[in-house]
């Protein structure tokens, strides 16, 4: 394949080193950093003028304080497609979502098809659903590139199929899953879809209706530019999902039940308004940058990272071909070389984080020959720039050298 972008093999020199050294984050399928000014900047104001409960009270700062929580409601729902902002439930990150998806709709006897390149956030709670309710389980293969072959999720299909549960991203192997087709294929067959978009959300297009997506989890800390600690669940109008959590939500007190009422059901105790207040302005940077131009730059800069770590040899890439759709996660090998050692030169001697191990993905791994070895996972994001790219390419091919030497 030509060239798409133009990299000459050459040693980092000092003054790039250390303009570098304290800013080049490259863990971005973990969290994003940094944050748009404008998060940090709703948080200490919200500390600052307001501490109140949100829908735990009439006065003012109680009322300003569910405003800026329906705010936030209303711009995710503008975001994923969302017809109506009471169907988003705030969690306190994404595998809350998974799990309140996962134990509030399934019961015993029925059979889930998900893949093998989930997350423990996903195959943690099947498995616990498979031993303590009987729930069934099937994980569909995936080849090395992190590809789902539909004809044999079609085929994974049973009787008591109720739900479908399916990464749209690969946290390791930046593959993404084709969730319109799957989510046509479930709707065709009336089984209801769970997509984690803990890897998507924020950095590709998602219309829950157009791609016939039931159930929705997304952290607010990695795509949407928010922070830990905030999240959410899409639950379809058309699901009532036992509750996860009981107790106060401001309303239908007198009621030994958790009410009916949408989002109060699912949102049991203080909801971090801080957060969603910062949740918030990332979303609208998200928004008004747009998801496709987001995801596009993202794309073009795991291209230019992927050539030039092509450059270094014997070095293996894991996931889609140069070239092919993926996210901004690009994990590799160097032979020979632990993974974790190459990680911890690259953040001691060159001031670059990136995440090494199994990624709490094993089944991701299993599926790339690397569960015994694990992998070097770099991730781009929002914030990353060209400069940065280069600068790691840079730092690994002299690692490789002096390995080599």
């Amino acid at each position: 394949m030509p060239s798409i972008f133009f990299f000459s093999d050459q040693s980092i020199g000092g003054d790039d080193k250390q303009n570098m050294m304290k800013t080049t984050y490259f863990d971005h399928a973990a969290s994003s950093w940094p944050k748009p000014p404008q998060v940090a900047q709703a948080v200490g104001k919200w500390v600052e003028d307001n501490g109140a409960n949100p829908g735990r009270g009439s006065h003012r700062l109680a009322m300003d304080a569910s405003r800026i929580i329906y705010d936030c409601r209303w711009n995710l729902a503008d975001l994923l497609g969302v017809k109506n902002p009471l169907d988003i439930a705030f969690t306190a990150n994404a595998t809350m979502a998974l799990n309140m998806a996962l134990s509030g709709y399934l019961r015993e006897g029925d059979h889930v098809i998900s893949t093998e390149l989930e997350h423990n956030s996903v195959r943690r709670p099947l498995e616990w659903l498979k031993r303590t309710r009987g729930v069934e389980v099937t994980y569909v293969p995936a080849d090395r590139k992190g590809n789902i072959d539909l004809t044999a999720l079609a085929d994974a299909f049973r009787k008591n199929t109720r739900l479908a549960a399916v990464s749209h991203g690969s946290n390791v192997l930046g593959s993404i899953l084709q969730v319109g087709e799957i989510g046509e294929m479930c709707r065709k067959k009336g089984v209801r879809l769970l997509v984690d978009a803990a890897q998507t959300a924020g950095a590709l297009p998602i219309d829950v209706e157009k791609m016939n997506i039931d159930l929705l989890a997304f952290p607010g800390h990695k795509g949407l530019l928010g922070l830990q600690g905030t999240g959410g669940l899409y639950i379809s109008p058309e699901i009532d999902l036992e509750p996860f959590m009981y107790g106060g939500t401001g309303g239908f007190s007198e009621e030994t039940g958790q009410p009916d009422v949408r989002p109060d059901r699912y949102e049991a105790g203080t909801l971090n308004t801080p957060g969603i207040a910062g949740l918030n302005e990332g979303v609208k940077v998200v928004l008004q940058e747009g998801t496709e131009a987001i995801h596009r730059r993202e794309w073009e800069l795991s291209q230019l990272l992927m050539e030039g770590l092509m450059q270094v040899e014997g070095l293996e890439l894991l996931g889609p071909s140069l070239g092919e759709a993926r996210t901004g996660t690009v994990s590799f090998l160097l032979p020979k070389m632990d993974p974790s050692e190459m990680g911890m030169i690259l953040d001691k001697s060159y001031g670059i984080a990136v995440r090494t191990g199994l990624h709490c993905s094993p089944l991701s791994h299993q599926t790339a020959g690397t569960l015994g070895s694990g992998a070097v996972r770099a991730s781009i994001g929002f914030s990353t720039t060209r400069d940065e790219v280069v600068y790691v390419i840079q730092a690994v091919q002299e690692i490789a050298r002096t390995y080599r030497d």
